[in-house]
């Protein structure tokens, strides 16, 4: 039996018990050879980085070939774990440039892990190597990096997956299927997305000398080079619009992704926000730590609501969406759901809870960091991105999906930036109509020495 095989025996078996109670489709498994191992290279071996690649060895046959971080303390670690993981038991080999990786390198796969700043150059750079790409969330800092994005995916025809795994998720498949296919809901005409965690990292650390073991210049790469105040990773380059889109870019596009694959939406035909930084005013932060959005539709808003302060409306989804139909209201989270029909002597209530296989894959209960209820969905999002490259089609998260999801998010910053007015985007002509102002927006100046990409010309 090959790795392969029994690798997707075992993910069927812990989840199958999980989800007896529902009938579930889950997403087809890959159908290639059995003797095919993926060579694969991971750019940025930080946490989340680190996270998709021990998924991916988790249920696929893989030799992971080599590793790039400009952190040299991070890549030796993350080294000595990968060797630890993968079934050959071998270092990779190490890199401080992805571009001399992918170029010394003929890889079947690369990983993005690296901050979202970074996203577009390395992901057009690898499927333009020859490399199906794994990118995560949000796939952009700007709505032209998506698009070159997207057509360089289309042009090298390459599977690119992003890592929007509520799609892939068990519980939330099942409200997709058992609640609003099965009409549960009746008419749904109105969505509402939060976030409520306190997770805007802020506070005013010294600038102090770059360490030995830290390439600020490459981590900084195309975004402007702040003055260096300690090591970016986790959660502080993320409270910086330097190099990301705020909570809205980070947690909305979550939410609103797994939105638009339930109800089938495309792009907004309008959208519009209003926030800033009301409440924690102290510190470098310079990302909203309040904002709404609108995310227009026919018949049908989704308004995103996040807060860095405070407490949560339903301490049970402080990180949510809801669904408002005539027959009854859905609520769904990464951790369960809960379904109420509007008519409660008819109908019945419906709750399901997040899947864990923390039996089935023992290695994830002593993991660093891990996100237990986040690890079954990744695996199954990285089965059904094996199973697009073997078959030739497109996976779930596809990359013109994860774009039309960040740069909405994006759009709604910059309305937020703008005063809050209304913007309505083109995606066939890329300008916002009858705005020159935003269209300016959708490209970000990059720092000296980096050439931002070109849908027309990638």
């Amino acid at each position: 039996m090959s790795r392969f095989a029994f690798n997707r025996r075992q993910f069927l078996q812990g989840t199958a018990a999980t989800l007896a109670l529902a009938p579930l489709e889950l997403p087809a498994m890959p159908f290639g050879p059995a003797d095919k191992t993926y060579k694969v290279g991971l750019i940025g071996t930080g946490w989340y980085g680190k996270s998709d690649l021990f998924r991916l060895i988790q249920v696929a046959p893989v030799e992971v070939i080599a590793l790039c971080d400009p952190d040299k303390n991070i890549l030796d670690k993350a080294a000595d774990l990968v060797s630890q993981r993968q079934h050959n038991k071998q270092k990779p080999k190490l890199y401080g440039d992805y571009k001399k990786l992918l170029a010394e390198n003929k890889l079947d796969i690369v990983i993005i892990g690296t901050p979202d700043h970074w996203h577009a150059l390395q992901c057009i750079d690898a499927v333009k190597s020859g490399a199906h790409v794994y990118v995560q969330k949000p796939i952009s800092v700007d709505v032209m990096e998506g698009e070159a994005m997207v057509a360089a995916a289309r042009k090298y025809n390459k599977v690119v997956q992003v890592g929007t795994q509520r799609k892939s998720t068990p519980h939330l498949i099942d409200a997709k299927k058992n609640i609003i296919e099965a009409g549960l809901l009746g008419n749904i005409k109105h969505v509402e997305m939060c976030c409520y965690f306190h997770m805007r990292a802020n506070g005013n650390p010294p600038v102090e000398p770059v360490p030995a073991f830290f390439d600020y210049e490459t981590w900084t790469g195309p975004a402007p080079l702040r003055p260096y105040d300690g090591l970016p990773h986790i959660r502080w380059w993320r409270t910086f619009k330097e190099y990301g889109n705020g909570i809205t870019g980070d947690m909305c596009v979550h939410m609103f992704d797994t939105v638009r694959w339930m109800l089938g939406l495309g792009w907004p035909k309008r959208i519009s926000s209003q926030g800033g930084i009301w409440v924690q005013k102290d510190g470098k932060s310079n990302i909203s730590d309040t904002q709404s959005a609108v995310f227009e539709y026919d018949g049908l808003n989704c308004v995103w609501q996040h807060r860095t302060w405070g407490t949560a409306p339903n301490p049970d989804y402080p990180w949510s969406l809801t669904l408002y139909g005539d027959k009854g209201t859905l609520w769904a989270s990464t951790m369960q759901y809960d379904f109420i029909p509007v008519d409660t002597k008819n109908g019945k209530k419906i709750h399901m809870d997040v899947v864990y296989e923390k039996e089935k894959y023992p290695e994830d209960n002593t993991e660093e960091r891990i996100e237990l209820n986040a690890a079954p969905a990744t695996r199954l999002h990285m089965l059904d991105f094996i199973k697009a490259i073997e078959n030739g089609g497109r996976p779930v998260a596809d990359i013109e999906q994860g774009h039309i999801s960040t740069a909405s998010c994006i759009l709604a910053n910059i309305s937020m930036d703008l005063g809050g007015r209304a913007l309505v985007y083109d995606p066939q002509k890329r300008v916002v109509i009858n705005d020159p102002e935003a269209t300016k927006l959708l490209e970000r100046p990059y720092r000296k020495g980096y050439t931002h990409p070109d849908p027309r010309k990638v």
